[in-house]
């Protein structure tokens, strides 16, 4: 609980625009949703249809 309570603290004691820079930053790291939902498969299939 303690953990919570400093980590929401922390979060709050932030200027809005750095919060909102945080969040920006975290969508722009995820990796594509194709990748993450059917890991490298798509990813082969397009390296072995642009070979042909």
């Amino acid at each position: 609980m303690k953990f919570m309570t400093q980590q929401f603290v922390r979060y709050m004691d932030q200027p809005k625009e750095e919060r909102k820079r945080m969040r920006e930053q975290r969508k722009q790291e995820k990796p594509p949703l194709l990748s993450h939902w059917f890991g490298m498969i798509p990813f082969a299939l397009q390296m072995f249809f642009r070979r042909k």
